[in-house]
């Protein structure tokens, strides 16, 4: 039996899809180590998204059979599914290991010994016939132990001319509600707060010939009858996925984070229509502004991307006054990066480097003000928060990082008193200085 240590790389579905592989490890008898450095067997689990990725990844694989050239090195997930050939050449890789199979690893371990003992051996095929569900609640995504991360959703449909992520990790599908259900009563004995995720989380329960209307709202409100969880936090949705019924029931319920992440990428109509965008400035902002009117206090994100192929000076400002106009709480701000295969690899007009820089930094800018000004709303008031870490800061409902004045017990729900700003969160009233 190996002693194995998993690598995860990039988003909440990967670091997903890692606890559910160490689990199904650990069922066959192998020993999950906590360094990689003595490890017998390292398992990378990779992201494709950008080009960034794929090199972290490889100086990964690199770091690893030099600090550790015994052990054996499997590499899995996103990239693995693309370029499975360009892994497999890495010195000390043993396996590559696309999403199409990831689930057979256990029994690709387990295999005698003359069947694989050779270097760079690949498993991968078809992403787009792959119907199987591999998630386990994430106990310490981003380092943080008290907010476990459940994936509830995986794959995606749509064809955004810039995204990899449909050919690797192929189409949508849905965990079943039942299992849902399960296992956020099993998570809610022992955490106040759970995260719902998925590549497409608000495609939720519409699979190709899934049976009955099940939608996300619906999961949701069976989620709140059906266990005790404290707090629900839902993830990234697509802006044509907060349907009315989802935004008014996390505005009914306070058991619901008032926090809502819709990716926007652009705010020019000409450049959404380029990336394959199923929606248009109009449309977005009509979600958005529903979202507020029902959650005056909630925290609103969104996904941008700067750069992107044949978007003009003009087109970037319009896009930067739409993000303007729009009661965004926080931005994540991407560069444009060229994906191999995509259709926006391949288009015209590409913008230099120096200058997706540029305008990357200019919506970062915005974003922080932004983030700034909503975080000063909140001084002078109390916000409802999830101690986190060693119990010395707490994530409020409406996704603000607080720094509390003493240490309370980690993984409990508190009301905390906001007395000024931090740098990126807020700081907790001192009550023994009002007191005195």
């Amino acid at each position: 039996m190996a002693r194995f240590f998993v690598q995860n790389f990039g988003c909440r579905a990967t670091q997903a899809d890692g606890a559910a592989l160490a689990a199904l490890l650990a069922a066959r008898g192998h020993q999950e180590w906590g360094e990689r450095r003595s490890a017998d067997l390292v398992i990378l689990n990779t992201c494709t998204v950008t080009a960034a990725a794929d090199e972290d990844v490889r100086h990964a694989v690199r770091r690893v059979h030099r600090e550790n050239p015994e052990a054996r090195i499997l590499v899995t997930g996103c990239y693995a599914q693309r370029s499975p050939e360009e892994l497999a050449s890495l010195p000390g890789v043993r396996w590559v290991v696309g999403n199409s199979h990831k689930t057979a690893i256990p029994d690709i371990l387990d295999e005698p010994a003359s069947a694989f003992d050779f270097h760079g051996e690949i498993r991968a095929g078809d992403i787009g016939a792959h119907r199987d569900f591999l998630s386990a609640p994430v106990e310490d995504a981003s380092g943080d132990r008290h907010r476990p991360n459940l994936k509830i959703q995986d794959g995606c449909n749509n064809r955004c001319s810039f995204c990899i992520i449909p050919s690797v990790r192929g189409p949508s599908r849905s965990a079943p509600a039942g299992d849902v259900v399960q296992q956020v009563r099993g998570l809610a004995a022992r955490y106040r707060e759970v995260v719902l995720s998925g590549i497409n989380l608000g495609r939720w329960g519409r699979d190709p010939g899934r049976s009955g209307r099940e939608r996300l709202a619906s999961l949701v409100r069976r989620l709140l009858e059906e266990t005790d969880i404290e707090r629900l936090r839902l993830s990234s949705i697509e802006p044509m996925d907060l349907s009315d019924s989802l935004l008014e029931l996390m505005a009914s319920s306070p058991r619901i984070a008032p926090h809502v992440h819709a990716p926007l990428q652009s705010g020019s109509d000409a450049v959404l229509k380029r990336m394959k965008r199923r929606y248009r400035a109009r449309h977005y902002s009509d979600r958005l502004a529903l979202a507020r009117r029902l959650m005056p206090d909630a925290a609103i994100g969104a996904d941008v991307m700067a750069g992107f192929p044949g978007e003009t000076e003009e087109e970037f400002e319009e896009s930067r006054r739409f993000i303007e106009s729009m009661p965004f709480t926080y931005l994540h701000v991407f560069t444009y990066s060229e994906r191999p295969g995509t259709p926006a690899a391949a288009y015209p007009g590409r913008v230099p480097m120096e200058e997706r820089k540029r305008r990357n930094a200019i919506l970062r800018e915005a974003g922080a003000r932004k983030n700034r000004e909503f975080r000063r709303r909140f001084v002078g008031r109390t916000l409802s928060a999830v101690t986190i870490g060693d119990g010395s800061a707490a994530l409020s409902g409406n996704y603000i990082r607080i720094e509390l004045s003493w240490r309370r017990e980690p993984n409990r729900l508190v009301e905390v008193p906001v007395a000024q700003l931090t740098p990126r969160g807020v700081a907790e009233r001192n009550a023994l200085a009002v007191l005195g």
